[in-house]
């Protein structure tokens, strides 16, 4: 799975490198927020899933993941690009150093938020939010890979809102 997530932060940054300071500023699929609230939205979720992998909560609470969210949203393309590439790469090491390419297909459903879910939330929270981002990249964009991957809830709801259209800030 990490090859798959790797293929797919590639498609994203393809999207994200011609979006301007104005394009940050415009609407997503996602009530609220804007293409810089996403984009904060996915490299914080790096930090929170790479805590995770070290044993760690993924964030110090809801109300400072909300806040960090908010503060980054304004910034600039070059910016949140920079913040999104140095949070993915540090995601991306910790990823490797916890599982192998058979390991990291592999996870616990449930309720609790498990370092073991890390690849498989990595992947969604990637193609998911290329759709909200509202850049062209859609549902039918997603690889078979990934449109027939067995997942979890609430990620297999947040799936099937994509694929008829709709939007979920998950």
């Amino acid at each position: 799975m990490l090859r798959e997530i790797d293929e797919a932060t590639a498609r994203l940054f393809d999207s994200l490198e011609r979006l301007t300071d104005e394009d940050m500023r415009q609407p997503t699929l996602l009530p609220g927020w804007t293409r810089g609230h996403l984009i904060t939205h996915l490299a914080r979720g790096c930090g929170a899933l790479t805590n995770l992998i070290h044993g760690l909560p993924p964030y110090v609470s809801q109300e400072v993941r909300n806040a960090d969210i908010e503060a980054g949203a304004g910034r600039g393309a070059a910016e949140l690009l920079a913040d999104l590439t140095a949070a993915n790469a540090v995601l991306r090491d910790a990823m490797a150093a916890a599982f192998d390419e058979e390991s990291a297909g592999r996870w616990t459903a449930g309720d609790a938020f498990t370092a073991d879910q890390a690849p498989v939330r990595r992947l969604s929270e990637v193609e998911l939010h290329h759709v909200d981002l509202a850049v062209g990249y859609t549902a039918n964009g997603w690889p078979a890979y990934y449109a027939g991957l067995e997942l979890f809830e609430p990620l297999a709801t947040w799936r099937q809102e994509r694929l008829v259209g709709g939007g979920s800030a998950g």
